[in-house]
């Protein structure tokens, strides 16, 4: 498996969904950063499960351990080790169909890159819960960014079921996520997404959906082409989300639909600054960082844990059979989702800021 990201700024996930722990360690992070236990906690609290009716109802306290990497209340430059416990496991379902894979999971695939010697328990390392490290790594990217650059990288929910959020300006943004318990800052349609998920749960389904997210102030000039390309990078963190489908940059699929005169951002001198005087492309020209917001869109697939029956093969036997699978699953992803698509494009931009020599590897001398 290849469980390393980034150049400079990089990041190794450890662990598995029904294992010992799940965790990460960030590799690069400059010396100097003020960090604590309180700096990542607050995001690791808004991906925890259980937290509304419409969430899993397995129940993890998420209390991260903060084991190497900060003496005295600031980073020193060496690697940083960070991990939550796994204590509200239940396997038993897992060992009853081990040998009949869940259509739309990774079970079979998985099955057959790594011989049947991967830990099928919960997912193990394709399970949604491997994303506790992600958020552990971006919470330090975030402050990262924040503390040297002013850089801000916010996300929130504008679909599930087909239900979609009107268009939102950064204030509302800033003001309504957290209100919901979807983390979709549109109230009128938070309420309607959140009866759609309560009705497909009911009926043993899920939902699939999309998180909108926006990184404010990031400089012009990140990004390496042609294969290292800013948008490039940012995806790829993206991707590594499990259930991720698709993730879309400035008018994204918009694009296809339209005339170029229609696409292309003007430029203009705003306070004998070049700037564009629209952000169609997203903020990124040429897989470079174009000085305005970065804007993504990333989709995820429903919930493939449903209770619904479902066709399937038993993999020794070589048998057709069904499946209805059982246990604690959320109905949409997406709620949970919304801090660890703001830790990917975190460490991204973090990462790129790094070897463009924006931040430093010291940050001030001690």
């Amino acid at each position: 498996m290849s469980n390393s990201m980034g150049t400079m700024f990089r990041i190794t996930s450890f662990g598995e969904s029904h294992g010992t722990c799940v965790g990460v360690v960030v590799d690069g992070c400059p010396a100097g950063l003020e960090m604590g236990v309180d700096d990542v906690q607050p995001e690791l609290d808004r991906r925890r499960p259980g937290q509304s009716d419409v969430s899993t109802s397995r129940r993890e306290e998420d209390r991260v351990e903060l084991l190497s990497g900060v003496f005295k209340g600031r980073t020193t430059g060496s690697p940083i080790c960070m991990l939550v416990w796994n204590r509200d496991r239940d396997s038993s379902g897992y060992e009853r169909r081990r040998l009949t894979p869940r259509p739309g999971h990774a079970d079979w695939t998985a099955h057959v890159r790594y011989g049947g010697f991967n830990d099928y328990r919960g997912g193990g390392r394709f399970s949604g819960r491997i994303t506790a490290g992600f958020v552990m790594a971006g919470a330090i990217a975030k402050k990262l960014l924040m503390e040297t650059l002013s850089v801000e990288v916010l996300a929130h929910t504008v679909e599930i079921g087909g239900i979609q959020a009107r268009k939102l300006d950064p204030s509302e943004i800033c003001m309504n996520r957290e209100g919901s318990p979807l983390r979709c800052c549109d109230p009128e349609a938070s309420e309607r997404m959140v009866q759609a998920l309560k009705a497909a749960s009911s009926q043993g389904d899920s939902l699939g959906g999309a998180v909108s997210c926006v990184a404010f102030n990031v400089p012009l000039g990140l990004g390496a082409p042609v294969f290292d390309t800013l948008e490039g990078d940012i995806a790829k963190a993206l991707f590594a989300i499990p259930a991720v489908k698709a993730v879309e940059f400035g008018l994204g699929t918009g694009f296809s639909s339209i005339r170029g005169s229609e696409s292309n951002d003007a430029f203009t001198v705003n306070g004998g600054e070049i700037a564009t005087e629209t952000n169609r492309m997203g903020g990124v020209l040429g897989g470079i960082s174009s000085g305005a917001p970065i804007t993504c869109r990333v989709t995820f697939k429903p919930t493939p844990s449903i209770g619904g029956a479902q066709r399937t093969v038993n993999i020794s036997t070589r048998e057709e059979t069904t499946i209805a699978i059982e246990g604690r699953h959320d109905p949409c992803v997406v709620p949970r989702a919304v801090p660890v698509v703001e830790s990917m494009v975190a460490i991204a931009l973090a990462d790129h800021a790094m070897r463009s020599g924006l931040i430093r590897s010291v940050l001030e001398e001690g």
